[in-house]
């Protein structure tokens, strides 16, 4: 029987941050710890957590300042007080915590989408956290010569409007195109995931899909400007495994070109231990699709591999 707790700390940006943690039967052989994407929360990671602790590993997961149960004190839904640092500051904090937990025991990353480039800036950031490993799931590449500019447009919109006011003109820049490959699409999130049912929980759950503020999308975008310059890449522990992982039919991707550019900048830097597997027909949530007991199995043997 997995059990499944919630637990608090302080934010680094406003309110506290709320996380939970799924514990396994008898003594865990290790830590994962995962980083959610935007406009979704921990508890969405519900059954693969569980089939974590069915292995025996201890799972963490927070919700970001702005998501989930951590819109509360000043929070707002969908933004960053104190911007992007503040919120890789609040997951390395559960990191650390949980690290000093649970001593002695391999610890292992993974970040999904959003989650992926605060787990490839913690990465930059804070090379010596003593991490095992680290999965990166539903990634991208931007075009660099496109980022500055993007950036700019950005910033002025969000001194234009409000930096803690959702913008639908700049969620349609950035997440409007992701339906276009879809044959027929049943709704705006199918490029999420080919399991209808997850899309419609997804819609109706008031947790997940909103608008994010302008300054959340702006700080993102420089979190990304951030992990893409290879000073920054540079900083990494050469030696720690690395497995990017996504959907062939991922836009966020897109379409497996930006997880490969993304793992051979890691390599360029001499990261030595670095794998790529991109899973045919699957969208953008692979741990949500119809064939993700395939990513599960395939996460847990890399996992058991380099612990």
């Amino acid at each position: 029987m997995t059990m499944r707790n919630d637990f608090w700390y302080d934010s680094c940006g406003a309110g506290r941050i709320h996380y939970c943690k799924w514990s396994p039967e008898g003594q865990p052989k290790a830590v994962v710890q995962i980083v959610h994407g935007i406009a979704e929360f921990a508890e969405r990671y519900d059954t693969f957590a569980e089939y974590l602790t069915s292995l025996g590993y201890v799972v963490v997961a927070e919700d970001h300042m702005g998501h989930g149960q951590s819109i509360n004190g000043d929070g707002i839904q969908g933004y960053f007080h104190g911007g992007w640092f503040n919120a890789v500051a609040d997951t390395y904090k559960l990191l650390q915590d949980t690290m000093a937990e649970y001593p002695g025991l391999p610890y292992i990353l993974f970040g999904h989408s959003m989650g992926s480039f605060m787990a490839r800036t913690i990465l930059c950031k804070y090379p010596d956290s003593g991490i095992s490993g680290a999965v990166i799931c539903g990634t991208g590449w931007q075009p660099h010569f496109a980022l500055p500019a993007l950036l700019k447009v950005v910033e002025g919109i969000c001194r234009k409007t409000g930096e803690t006011k959702p913008n639908e003109q700049l969620q349609g820049m950035v997440f409007g195109s992701y339906n276009k490959k879809v044959e027929h699409p049943r709704t705006p999130y199918d490029w999420l995931t080919r399991d209808a049912k997850i899309v419609d929980e997804y819609i109706a759950h008031p947790l997940c899909g909103f608008t994010a503020s302008c300054g959340l999308l702006r700080d993102m975008m420089s979190g990304i400007y951030y992990i893409q310059q290879s000073s920054n890449l540079q900083k990494m522990k050469k030696d720690l495994p690395v497995f990017f992982i996504a959907g062939g039919d991922d836009p966020v991707g897109p379409y497996g070109k930006g997880v490969h550019k993304a793992a051979d900048a890691f390599r360029k830097v001499g990261m030595q231990d670095v794998s790529v597997k991109i899973y045919p027909l699957c969208r953008h949530e692979i741990l949500n699709e119809i064939n993700k007991e395939d990513v599960f199995a395939d996460v847990s043997a890399w996992i058991e591999s380099k612990i």
